[in-house]
């Protein structure tokens, strides 16, 4: 299993980053959790501090999507379930960074963005048979399940997990589970994010039980990819 969690830090000069709120709470509970039922796990964890040590994963760090974007490419050819939890930024500085500070002065100054590429879709065009691939779509509560299908078929991935913008820094997580072939699941109940990450790994594990597909060893005339893009 191929977990991301946290947010990336897309660089406008030495010290200064643009950034999003997100705690890589829920992507950490998910590693460790699948850990903890057999699974071996690689985590691509973000630019946040974290006092634990991760012994049972395998921890591969980036800061910038450009750096997750190597570190996916690399890791999600051969693996089984990719989810993909980390809050990659929509937008980053056209400029490449000064390895300087800005200085500050009298007026404003201009930062122009431009988007970054959808790692999502992108590793999903290339997704071979077999594997299951989990996004997640954070939106407004209004028109939030609207959103997260349209996200889901846009990017060609099997599920994605619809939550509200409050879910930002919250220990609690009040989601949606949408599967591509239109079933819906929603928890009982809101859950800490530990629990939650125990109820969508409980999801995925019976999705590939009830679907041979999942289970069923790669062609060997068909070897799995080394490298996307």
């Amino acid at each position: 299993m191929l977990v991301t969690a946290g947010p990336t830090y897309e660089p406008i000069d030495a010290v200064r980053h643009i950034a999003n709120r997100s705690s890589g709470k829920l992507g950490l509970c998910l590693a460790t959790q699948a850990a903890r039922r057999g699974w071996n796990v690689t985590l691509l964890l973000g630019p946040i501090e974290t006092s634990e040590n991760y012994t049972h994963l395998t921890v591969k760090r980036f800061s910038s999507t450009a750096d997750l974007e190597k570190l996916l490419f690399n890791h999600a050819p051969t693996c089984d379930v990719l989810i993909m939890a980390a809050a990659v930024a929509d937008y980053r500085p056209i400029a490449p960074p000064t390895t300087t500070k800005l200085r500050r002065r009298d007026g404003p100054i201009d930062l122009k963005l431009e988007p970054t590429p959808d790692l999502l879709a992108k590793v999903a065009s290339h997704r071979r048979a077999g594997q299951l691939f989990v996004g997640f779509a954070l939106e407004p509560e209004a028109g939030l399940i609207e959103a997260a299908r349209e996200k889901m078929n846009r990017k060609g991935i099997n599920a994605i997990v619809a939550n509200p913008l409050q879910t930002i820094g919250s220990d609690t997580i009040d989601a949606t589970l949408l599967w591509r072939d239109g079933s819906v699941e929603t928890p009982e109940d809101k859950l800490e994010k530990s629990a939650f990450a125990s109820w969508l790994i409980d999801r995925i594990e019976q999705s590939r039980a009830l679907n041979p597909i999942y289970t069923k060893a790669p062609d060997a005339d068909q070897p799995p990819q080394t490298k996307i893009g």
